[in-house]
């Protein structure tokens, strides 16, 4: 009998001579930023005047931040006076050819009629150095590092059938929205958020609230304002 408790895995491969020389991709529950451990649970709120729950007690935003795996900067990047520079140890020839600087850019035509565009800046473009295969039948959605609002850039969303393609790079492009930033990213700074996602066919089904449903949302309303925790301890999975 198939074993359900054997967790599905995600294969993250790299050349040969770039393997413990390139951060690893880590679960995003390990990867969770240092703001949030160290901020409190609780704050005095002077408007409401009483004691109120920060949202590190906030099950579904937690929870966003840690699903999935988080894709790490190659190498330390140095931004300065808007330019960027870096030095890494990748060394050079190997059997495949590969991107070994951590960026590139997409030049602002390529954006043009969206939001992102501005005349004369370019969207930078993350490079990734791990191949991924995902399990038959799920896709990968990669989007910006959740709740990551330290972050000095903003990393486009995408998604990829990475259990059909496995065997090349996925690059990750990004809006560099604070432009007065600068300092070092180090190397392992997460740029991307990868969450698998099963293909399955949906559709939308709507409908007006029963007595029985409004019954319900009655109680659990009720439930919710009365006990403190109570979706942590009966409904977060």
């Amino acid at each position: 009998m198939p074993d359900n408790d054997k967790p599905l895995a995600l294969k993250f491969r790299c050349p040969a001579e770039l393997e413990g020389r390139l951060p690893p991709p880590i679960a995003a529950a390990t990867g969770i930023p240092a703001w949030l451990k160290t901020m409190p649970m609780q704050v005095f709120s002077p408007t409401d005047m009483r004691m109120e729950d920060t949202v590190k007690r906030c099950p579904p935003f937690v929870d966003a931040m840690t699903s999935g795996f988080l894709i790490p900067l190659i190498c330390d990047l140095t931004v300065k006076n808007g330019e960027f520079t870096w030095d890494n140890d990748i060394p050079p020839g190997g059997a495949l050819d590969f991107q070994r600087s951590p960026i590139s850019f997409h030049d602002a035509s390529q954006v043009t009629g969206s939001p992102l565009f501005e005349p004369d800046r370019f969207v930078i473009k993350f490079h990734n150095l791990w191949t991924i295969e995902a399990p038959e039948g799920y896709a990968l959605l990669f989007t910006h590092p959740i709740n990551r609002f330290d972050l000095p850039f903003t990393t486009l969303s995408g998604q990829v059938d990475c259990d059909v393609y496995r065997d090349s790079w996925i690059h990750f492009p990004a809006f560099w929205h604070d432009i007065n930033f600068e300092g070092v990213l180090p190397k392992g700074t997460p740029v991307a958020q990868c969450i698998p996602v099963k293909r399955e066919r949906w559709a939308v089904q709507t409908e007006s609230f029963t007595a029985e449903d409004t019954q319900r949302v009655h109680e659990l309303t009720r439930s919710l304002n009365l006990e403190r925790g109570l979706y942590r301890r009966k409904f977060r999975a």
